[in-house]
C-alpha cells in the first residue's frame, strides 16, 4: 500500500533533494523533489502527494508560507516540516500552525519513518 503513498519533498538544498527520495523508497514511498516553493506549486504534486516535506527555510517562499499557501488553496495533505535550525519554539509554532512534526536536521531514518507515519495515520 505505501508504494502507492507520493511524498513531495520542497527544499533549496540539493543535497536532501538527492539523498532523501533515497531514503523514502527504502520506507516504501514514491518521491518526487523540487527546489522551491514556487517549483512545487507550479507542478501538479500538490494534488497528488499523500505528504510534504517542506524545508523550513527556503529563498523566495518559506515552508511555512507553502503550508499557508497550500490551506489557503483548501489542499490538505499532512506536512512535515524540516530545519538546520533546531528552536523549540518555533517547532511548536509550526505544529500548532498544522504542520503534523517538525524534524531538525540531521534526523535519522527512524524518526522520518515515525513521522510519516504519524502524519499519514492522521494522528
Amino acid at each position: 500500500m505505501k508504494a502507492q503513498l507520493l511524498i513531495s519533498v520542497v527544499d533549496d538544498d540539493q543535497s536532501v533533494r538527492e539523498s532523501l527520495p533515497d531514503l523514502l523508497h527504502e520506507l516504501g514511498f514514491a518521491a518526487r523533489t523540487f527546489s522551491s516553493a514556487e517549483e512545487f506549486l507550479g507542478s501538479d504534486a500538490a494534488a497528488h502527494s499523500s505528504c510534504l516535506i517542506l524545508d523550513v527555510a527556503m529563498p523566495a517562499m518559506s515552508g511555512p508560507e507553502l503550508l499557508r499557501e497550500l490551506r489557503r488553496r483548501n489542499l490538505k495533505s499532512p506536512v512535515l516540516f524540516i530545519t538546520a535550525h533546531r528552536d523549540e519554539a518555533e517547532r511548536s509554532r509550526m505544529i500548532q500552525d498544522g504542520a503534523s512534526e517538525c524534524l531538525f536536521k540531521p534526523f535519522s531514518d527512524t524518526d522520518l519513518s515515525e513521522a510519516l507515519n504519524k502524519a499519514l495515520s492522521g494522528k
